[in-house]
């Protein structure tokens, strides 16, 4: 046990071999992790997949995405049916179009996300009238979801963001919710319908958070896509320890979580935030 007021650094990572598939078998002598370069010590280990589950489905909900956001609605009921724990995690909806909105917050209703999905849905005519301005929020939803959200949790946290990487009017910069989510110890995955340029901006999002990035194709169908996000979810490790350096100044720092073994690819969140206590 840790004594109080220890802050241990958490890091939740998936491994995968050379054609693609989770590692499941790897101890922890099989790993190493660096922070601003300089090795650390892994304090504690688990392949425990029971750890609570805090996940929020952000759905694009502008105009570009009218054609395809009743298949979004469909998969993303069939995730939560078959992930949400009832008796452990929580779930919360989130849509962004020229506005953000979480039409429900944390539950652990099925029956409650089921209800406020069927819902979601992009602007009506006389929505699109109403509303001032433009654009595609997607910065703000994200940094929302962070901060006012996720942040106030302990344990696994995750976002799952559809779209196609439109971003138009938001306040907050690409830098700043990635930050966001880094902060409140948040994986972004992050699922491409369309095929624009939005596509760097959901890459760098799942890339940095330690999430996965996918693009919806014929081959690769949304469901199948969920189904993958869900064994993600289901195999993951979670390391953590004790920083050597100091915390002088709070601050985001590096980090760097490897395999020993060869032809293995670690993917984890590559910053989180020390605070100075």
């Amino acid at each position: 046990m840790f004594s109080a007021g220890v802050k241990v650094v958490s890091v939740i990572a998936s491994v995968r071999d050379a054609q693609g598939r989770l590692v499941h078998d790897l101890n922890q002598d099989e790993f190493t992790v660096a922070e601003n370069g300089q090795p650390q010590e892994i304090r504690y280990f688990s392949r425990d997949t029971e750890l609570p589950l805090t996940l929020g489905i952000l759905v694009d909900t502008s105009m570009s995405q009218e054609k395809v956001i009743s298949d979004e609605r469909a998969a993303s009921l069939r995730f939560i049916d078959r992930v949400l724990r009832e008796d452990k995690d929580q779930f919360f909806i989130g849509r962004f179009d020229m506005a953000v909105a979480f039409p429900q917050g944390l539950t652990a209703s099925r029956d409650k996300l089921e209800k406020a999905l069927i819902f979601v849905d992009t602007p009506t005519r006389s929505e699109l009238r109403r509303q001032s301005g433009g654009g595609t929020l997607l910065f703000d939803c994200v940094a929302s979801a962070s901060k006012d959200i996720l942040a106030r949790r302990q344990g696994r946290k995750a976002l799952i963001i559809l779209s196609d990487g439109g971003e138009n009017g938001s306040d907050a910069t690409l830098e700043e919710s990635v930050n966001a989510a880094q902060l409140a110890d948040t994986m972004i995955y992050s699922i491409l319908f369309g095929g624009n340029e939005g596509y760097r901006i959901l890459q760098r999002m799942s890339r940095e958070t330690g999430g996965g990035y996918f693009e919806v194709s014929g081959k690769k169908p949304i469901t199948q896509i969920f189904d993958t996000i869900q064994e993600e979810l289901r195999g993951q490790y979670s390391l953590g320890y004790i920083s050597s350096v100091p915390v002088r100044i709070s601050g985001l720092r590096s980090l760097k979580l490897t395999a020993k073994r060869t032809g293995l690819a670690v993917q984890c969140r590559t910053k989180y935030w020390a605070e100075r206590t």
